[in-house]
């Protein structure tokens, strides 16, 4: 079945029809990704990731990290992301997933920083900085080196997690790497990153970011750069526990019958009035989160989690 979404036939339609991605799958995730950003709607997202002109070019770059934060992209589903994202933008550099390696995979990066058209830069990661970056390489050179060389020339930052954010659990003390986030390492160059924070952040997120740049929109961040749109509330606020909180109704333990019945996590360490993110709004997998699956906020969204969030659990 073809992708119609009222835009007239383009190659990215053939592609995600072969792909097997029906009209209905890829509306669903435009609706997904809308709600998530409540600043438009469903056939605006469709006109975004499924317009005729040329993919956007984006370069995705590693540095210190988990790699959770691209586990979490490609987890998703509905349609799956790894079908509709790369076939909606050209992903041109990204060392997990890409097929080139060696000489190959820097030549694509080499061709993607050098596109007439520009693009778009996502880091993953923070960034080493002690002994002058040597705490980290790729290809012989340092992680702080080649983003030196390819941020300053995006047409947008988005540092997506915590790690690329804040720095995270790689400059949890005593940070011997020096680990540091990508707006620390770069502002004086002028780099002003959009961050989506989380460990790993919710990939609505990031989809959603791309579709506000794509249409041009005023990306309103909160003091944190984070995009107002996904930030602007805490978990608590919108978490579907708080009315045990309002009404003073805390679980005493995780293996209680209270707990089991919903009843608020504080007590136990959860750290929604703390936290600004839409975990409850915009579920992973548009599934569930880390509260409705009965474990508490841990803060992850923040900077300096792992370090002032703990610990992460009590049992009073």
């Amino acid at each position: 079945m073809r992708i119609g979404i009222g835009l007239g036939k383009s190659d990215k339609e053939e592609r995600m029809a072969q792909a097997g991605i029906s009209r209905r799958d890829f509306l669903k995730f435009c609706t997904a990704v809308a709600v998530t950003m409540g600043t438009c709607s469903a056939m605006d997202v469709a006109q975004a990731l499924a317009a005729t002109t040329k993919r956007p070019s984006v370069v995705y770059l590693h540095t210190a990290e988990c790699t959770g934060c691209s586990e979490a992209l490609l987890r998703s589903y509905q349609p799956y992301i790894d079908s509709l994202i790369l076939d909606t933008i050209s992903l041109d550099y990204h060392e997990t997933i890409m097929a080139a390696a060696g000489d190959a995979a820097e030549d694509a990066l080499h061709k993607a920083i050098n596109n007439p058209d520009g693009f778009i830069c996502v880091v993953e990661g923070a960034i080493p900085t002690a002994m002058n970056g040597k705490y980290g390489y790729i290809a012989g050179r340092t992680m702080l080196d080649i983003c030196a060389e390819v941020l300053p020339k995006a047409k947008a930052v988005i540092s997506y997690g915590t790690c690329a954010s804040f720095g995270g659990m790689q400059a949890a003390a005593p940070n011997p790497t020096g680990a540091k986030s990508v707006q620390e390492c770069f502002a004086q160059q002028g780099i002003k990153p959009i961050n989506i924070g989380g460990c790993p952040p919710n990939p609505l997120n990031l989809v959603g970011t791309i579709v506000a740049f794509l249409q041009g929109q005023e990306i309103k961040l909160d003091e944190l750069n984070r995009p107002f749109m996904f930030f602007g509330e805490t978990v608590h606020d919108l978490c579907e526990r708080r009315v045990h909180f309002e009404a003073g109704e805390f679980a005493p333990s995780f293996d209680s019958e209270e707990a089991r019945k919903g009843w608020c996590l504080y007590d136990l360490g959860c750290k929604g009035p703390m936290t600004y993110n839409n975990c409850p709004k915009a579920r992973f997998n548009q599934t569930n989160w880390p509260v409705g699956a009965g474990h508490p906020c841990i803060g992850c969204s923040e900077p300096d989690f792992w370090d002032t969030m703990t610990p992460f659990y009590s049992n009073k």
